[in-house]
């Protein structure tokens, strides 16, 4: 018997209002589920319904997910990637949710952040300055290759 009590039914309408409120995938519905001391038979039924009915879609998340991330926090493509692997998602939905960045918007982003972190230290060395950038990008998830042809063009306007 769950610790709060709860049947199963009043477990399925707390994880449907869970899902409804904001996208999930089924590692957070497992925790959610686990919180409320639900049994694993009873979980597998839950999760099972919440996927007929369209509550829960990891595909969607994953969409949900990558675009969020993306547009509200700045994140590069191998921060996502990480996160939803770590979410337990399938290599089929991560590229899904990945395939939701418009690659124009995403060049374009990685070049106004890194001109923001250069921008940041202007007292720095040429040499120190480039770490820095490197670095506050790298740790977004911004892939290396992409980095360094923003530096190069940093360095290029700096010098002119």
């Amino acid at each position: 018997m769950p610790k709060e009590g709860l049947t199963v039914t009043e477990a399925q309408k707390k994880l449907e209002y869970y899902c409804a409120y904001q996208e999930r995938c089924h590692l957070e519905v497992s925790i959610k589920l686990n919180a409320l001391g639900i049994i694993p038979a009873a979980q597998e039924q839950i999760i099972g319904h919440l996927i007929e009915q369209n509550y829960l879609n990891e595909g969607r998340y994953a969409k949900s997910f990558a675009r969020g991330k993306f547009r509200i926090k700045k994140w590069g493509k191998e921060r996502i990637v990480r996160e939803l692997k770590g979410k337990k998602l399938s290599a089929y939905n991560i590229q899904l949710g990945l395939r939701e960045i418009d690659d124009k918007l995403y060049l374009e982003t990685i070049e106004e952040l890194a001109k923001k972190f250069w921008q940041t230290h202007p007292n720095k060395s040429l040499s120190m300055r480039k770490k820095k950038v490197f670095d506050a990008l790298k740790y977004r998830g911004w892939e290396s290759t992409l980095i360094y042809d923003c530096l190069t063009r940093l360095e290029h306007h700096s010098n002119s």
